[in-house]
This record gives C-alpha cells, structure tokens and sequence, in this order.
C-alpha cells in the first residue's frame, strides 16, 4: 500500500516516456508500495520498470486499472531526487518521465547482486600436509570466507589443490556477498602538505562540510594551482561525515589521470560513471551507490541522476566546460542542475575552475556563492610567458601554418629535450575539400556542413550527422583526377607540416576521433606525460586538467578561431579555452612559453590572455553582459523547430511566432534558419526568447506551445533553456 495511506489500492507511477504525468495503477493485495518504490508494470503490451510517484491519486474503481507486476527488491529512489526530476521537469519544460528515464538507466540493478560461493575453513585437518596445502592453510587463517579462485591465487596453488582440500572437509561452503566495485577511500591515508593559499581554501571548504547546510563555493585557482588537492580536503571531511560524494568532470579522457590521483590521496579508487563503462559494470555501481556501499563516485554529467543513499557534497570540476551541457532529449546543464541537487538535499556543492563562467563569477561578486581563490601555482612554479604573434607580420610560409617564429621556439624546445604542444580546435586534416577545376565543394548531402577530411583514415566525414564516404581521386562534378584540395588545417595537417619541419622529433596527435577510442586516447596521454613524445598535436581534448611534467611549450595555431561565430559567448569561450590550453605549459617549474598565433593581436580576449589580466576580461565581459541583458542579467530560451521539409518547419516556427503572448518582460526574436540550417536530413528554424531575469521564461514558453500550433507530420520542437549552443 502507499506509505500513510492504508485503504490506498491504487498507486501513481512515473514511467520512463514523454508523459506529463504519472500513470495510476491497482496495488495488488498483499503487495506494498511506498512513495520511490522501482516497480514493474504493464505499459500497452509491454512491460516496463517505473517509480511509485508522489501525490494522491483519483478515485477509480481498481477494477479498471492494470496492476502493478513487481515490486523490485531495491532502495527507493529518496525524496530529495524524487523533487530533483520535477524540479528538471518544470525548469527544462521536459516530461518528467524522460527525466525519470535518466534514473532508471540500469534494469538489471533493481534485483539485488547474487552471492558468490565461497569457501571457508573447517576444524579438520588434510591427511598428509604438502608445501602447497600448507600455503593454503596458512593464507585461509582467520576465519575468512574466501573465493576457491581467489583462494588459490593468494596462495600461489592450483585450483585442484584447493578441490582436493574440500573434498576432504578441510573447507565447507559458504555463500558470500557480492564484492564491493571498489575499496572504501580512506580519508586519512595521505593527508598532503598545503601550501598557505591551498590551506586557507581547504579550510574554507571544510567549514562548509562541516556546517551541513547548502552552499556552493566557487574554487577559483590559476592552472597548476593546486585546486584538485584542495577540494579534496572537502571529499575527505565529507566522507568523515559518513557522507557520499560525486565528482563531476567533463571529458571521459580525464578521469584515468584522476582516478590515479585520487587513489594516491585516499588509498582507493572511486567509482566510475560514464558512457564508456561495461554495462555490467554499470549496474553494479548503480545498485551499490543507492545502497550506500560506494562512498564516492567520479563521473560523467549523467552521474548526476544516481540514486544516491547519503550525498553529502557535489564537486564539479573544470565548471566552465561546455561537455556538462546536455543537448539530447532533456536539455539542461549539469553544473547548474548540481546546485539545484545541493539546494534540495542541503548540502555544499563546490564549483572548481581556473577560468571560472561569467555566471559563477557575476553569482560570486554578489554574495550567492563562497569564493576561494588559489592565485599562484603549486610548489612556486611560474606561470608561462605569453606573447601573440602578428600573424601580418610573421605568415606562415607558403602552404604552410606555423609561424617562423613558433618553428624556431619549436626547435630551441627540441634542443632542450622539452615538450611543445600546438593547439588546433579542428579535427581531421582539413574542414573544406574543393575541385580546383570546378570549383565543387564537398557538402554533406544531408547537414548543411562541409564534409572534413580525415586524411588517416582516408575519408571525408560530416562532424553533425556521421555521414562518411571514401575520398574520391577524380572531382564527382567534373570527372578531373587529382585536382581535390584541402582548405584550411585541422590537426593532421598540422601534424604532417611538424613532420616535414622536423622528422627526427617523436611526434603524437591527440583527437576525440582516433581509431580504438577512449582507451587509446588514455595510452596516448599516459605517454605524453612520461615523456615519450616531443611534439603534441591536439584539439581541445588537451586542454582539460592534464599534467604534462616536460611541457614548456605551447604554440595556439589559429586563436582566432573560435571568435568567428555570432555566440553570445565567444569571447569567453576563446579565453578560457586559450587560458587552459597555456596553462598546459610549466607546470613543474621549468621555464615555459604560451605563443598564440592571431591576426588580432588587439582584440579584447588576445589582450587578457597575454597580459595575465583575467580581471580585466571579466570585468569587461560582465559589464557587456549586463548592458545587452544577457545571461546571468537577463534569461534566454531557444525553441529549435525542425522537420523533414523547409516550408513544414518555417511554417510551425511562424505558428509559434504569432502564438507568443504579449508580454512586457519577455520577447521573441525570430524565426531565423539556424546556421545549420539542415542536421541528418531535418530542416532547422530557432526562435529565441529573451527577457528579464526574473521573467516567468517556463510559463512564457508552455503558453507559446499550448497556443500554437498542434504538431503534425514530420514536425518536432525543442525547448533549451538558457543555451550554450546558437548553430
């Protein structure tokens, strides 16, 4: 029965598809549901696995209803996340149902892990005591119940030494639980050495632990500051506390290097969460977290939507990163749902970046966040020289990228025996293959995107849709053979112009898309750091948290790049994304250098970069915010239309247009094709609604849609709520 309601026979249940609200269902007799219950219910002919909702149900004769099949034998979901989802619910204007999908991601979890059989020793003795027996014996004292394999391991026996035991009753068999997916951490294992700046930070947080209210705190450290050993003093109070943790990190590239780090400080590995897990491995962690037997987890954005038993403290690391944006079903962003996570369940969330959001930073100069900040490096290692180079001044040599002044920065590097890194945000060998004869560019036949060739594999690939095809020897226009050219670098061209200017130098591309995935990409970097490459060609994926001990220099090849869009956020988006990659440089105390390739040394974010003046940007980027009434000032929404036919998805974007209501707080720009105007065959229209900060945006929108028209065909509407992204 529902918890407080004995007469209660029927019980509202969240299932996991767009559906505004719960389903209700007969309680069978003799069963009982409580409000988090995981259950198994009928859903049209299938069967699928839900949550026992809250609220009162309507009085229906249960006679008319379907029963609920199964009440899984696992934790209920607790009241803190059962708020969470329809807070996501209301505030992304999703059903709540696919925000309930995100919890439910492990079916295989709810039933509890089997037993494992296990051997344990009796009070009789073997007939005869061989050396190997002996060994057995004496690795079995204690009383333990141990794994016949395991067993046999520690002992350094054969199996059937362990069968010929038991078969004499010297061990009996016993069940034993499931091991846990990793060792519990130990705060106190390696209590490192802080330096003052890091103590005083350590400390605040601890306060914070300690006062176990909510609060966020933003952790505001230049590059190599130390600010991973700092919060952990926050994981390490919190699991003091007996509380459970998570750790956010953008890139499932970091989390090698950090779980290492992690180990070293707390003598065991925390739990991981990302897309890259078996999915065996998954659900253990799934069902031991809402157990409460892992005590910290490091994940993905998804972890977010664990099923956590005692969560005393969210860390998210690197809270700038656009990766914790969600763009898929349920748009929303996992820093800002992580405070919204703290603020429900009441406890501290600490946000870690050395080029923190204009957000983070606007919420802190205002008194809504804790700021702590690390102003120099750890151990006193200086930071980088950074200098632009004129790209007016000094071009490239024909055909080539690379600077003559970067190139012989490169060679004084190599002659030292150090590392260099150069930077390039561009994937592939080149973003635009073209006919010199015709002049016919290849497009991807269903985005409106040019097609990048990726020279290593051979292809010419769509970054938006997939889309790949052989790279053809003759122009599919005009017939011509070899007259395709590549426009533009990516990183493999780069890396083919440092071969050719430097072949004896050992040297690596690092790129989301190389062959064999997350694990190689690990062995790549694990690589660079020890030493084992001279030159590192990389996208952004280098950019991100990791320690490379010999790297003092880092040449950006187009820093430009990302300010030739119309994004809102540009500007900042450039400068933390160049602040990251020099910060790459120097980080053991070894003289380095940042050189960063521009045709606008005068820019406003080239300037901050160079000068080492941060404050200076964001007070400029703040103040241009507050002026335009964009976000943290103001409130922006986009609704993305798309449909199988331009006319289908203009004419509902126009519908909505005219459906907005009037409104003295709130407008609607648009609709505009988006800049990608064609994703995998879908003709795109954005209307973007902006307003004051304190405008009803949700209400706003619902009325919008409820008023406009109906959908019908091939049509469908997104709503993404304060967006990171403007294609």
């Amino acid at each position: 029965m529902m918890e407080d309601s004995p007469l209660v026979a029927a019980a509202p249940v969240l299932v996991p598809m767009p559906a505004e609200r719960p389903y209700t269902y007969a309680v069978p007799p003799g069963m009982r549901v409580v409000p988090g219950s995981i259950v198994r219910v009928p859903l049209g002919p299938r069967q699928v696995a839900g949550i026992v909702w809250d609220g009162v149900v309507e009085t229906v004769d249960p006679k008319k209803l379907r029963p609920i099949e199964e009440v899984f034998d696992c934790p209920p979901i607790d009241k803190a996340m059962r708020r969470f989802v329809d807070w996501i619910a209301q505030y992304t204007l999703s059903a709540p149902g696919m925000v309930a999908r995100m919890l439910l991601r492990a079916p295989e979890a709810f039933d509890p892990e089997p037993w494992i059989e296990g051997l344990q020793r009796t009070l009789a003795e073997p007939d005869r005591l061989t050396d190997a027996r002996r060994r057995v014996l004496e690795t079995a004292e204690g009383g333990l119940a141990w794994t016949r394999s395991g067993l046999a391991h520690a002992a350094g026996v054969s199996s059937t030494v362990i069968d010929g035991l038991r078969a004499q009753g010297v061990f009996e068999t016993v069940m034993i639980p499931p091991r846990p997916v990793v060792a519990a951490p130990d705060p106190g294992h390696a209590v490192p050495e802080l330096m003052p700046d890091q103590k005083a930070a350590a400390e605040k947080l601890r306060a914070a632990i300690a006062a176990d209210v909510f609060n966020v705190t933003l952790l505001d450290g230049v590059t190599g500051s130390g600010k991973t050993e700092v919060y952990f003093e926050a994981v390490a109070a919190a699991l003091e506390n007996g509380k459970q943790v998570l750790i956010l990190l953008p890139e499932i590239a970091l989390t090698h290097a950090f779980l290492e780090r992690f180990q070293d400080r707390f003598g065991a590995k925390p739990a991981e969460w990302h897309s890259d897990l078996p999915p065996r491995m998954r659900e253990r962690v799934w069902r031991q977290v809402a157990e409460g037997g892992v005590r910290v987890v490091a994940g993905a954005r998804s972890a977010l939507f664990l099923p956590f038993k005692e969560l005393g403290l969210i860390v998210v690391d690197e809270e700038h990163d656009p990766a914790y944006k969600q763009e898929d079903r349920v748009f929303y962003n996992a820093r800002d749902m992580a405070v919204v996570r703290g603020h429900i369940g009441g406890f501290p969330v600490v946000l870690a970046s050395a080029t923190p959001s204009v957000e983070s930073r606007v919420n802190a100069s205002q008194g809504r966040y804790d700021r702590a900040v690390l102003s120099s490096r750890f151990a006193e290692a200086a930071l980088p020289d950074l200098k632009s180079i004129d790209m007016r001044r000094a071009p490239p040599a024909r055909g080539g990228f690379l600077s003559p002044i970067l190139l012989e920065q490169m060679q004084r590097t190599l002659e030292r025996q150090e590392q260099s890194l150069l930077f390039l945000n561009r994937r592939g060998y080149a973003p635009l293959t073209l006919c010199r004869v015709c002049g016919h560019r290849f497009g991807c036949p269903v985005c409106s995107a040019w097609l990048v060739e990726h020279r290593f594999r051979g292809q010419l690939v769509c970054h938006h849709c997939g889309h790949n095809e052989r790279r053809p020897e003759a122009c599919p226009e005009c017939g011509t053979l070899d007259h395709l050219v590549a426009c533009g670098p990516g990183v493999e061209r780069i890396a083919e112009e440092v071969v050719a200017q430097f072949p004896e130098a050992r040297t690596i591309v690092l790129s989301s898309d190389l062959l064999g995935g997350v694990r190689r990409l690990r062995l790549e970097l694990e690589a660079v750091a020890n030493g084992e490459a001279d030159i590192v060609i990389g996208t952004q994926l280098v950019a991100k948290g990791h320690n490379f001990p010999g790297m003092t220099l880092v040449g950006v090849v187009d820093a430009d790049l990302g300010l030739a869009n119309g994004d809102p956020r540009a500007a900042e988006r450039t400068f933390q994304l160049l602040s990251q990659v020099t910060g790459r440089a120097g980080r053991t105390g070894k003289k380095s250098l940042g050189l960063l390739q521009t045709y606008q040394p005068d820019h406003p974010v080239m300037r901050a970069i160079v000068s080492g003046d941060s404050e200076a940007f964001y007070e400029r980027e703040i103040a241009e915010r507050e002026r335009a009434a964009l976000p943290p000032f103001g409130r922006l929404a986009g609704i993305i239309v798309s449909a199988a036919t331009r006319g289908e998805a203009e004419g509902h974007a126009r519908g909505l247009r005219r459906a907005a209501p009037q409104a003295s707080d709130l407008f609607v720009l648009g609709p505009a094709e988006a800049p990608l105007s064609l994703i995998g065959g879908r003709h795109r229209f954005r209307l973007l609604v902006q307003g004051e900060r304190r405008a009803d945006m949700q209400g706003f929108i619902r009325a919008v849609l409820a008023d406009g028209p109906k959908l019908r065909g091939s049509v469908r509407v997104q709503v993404d709520i304060d967006p990171q992204s403007f294609l």
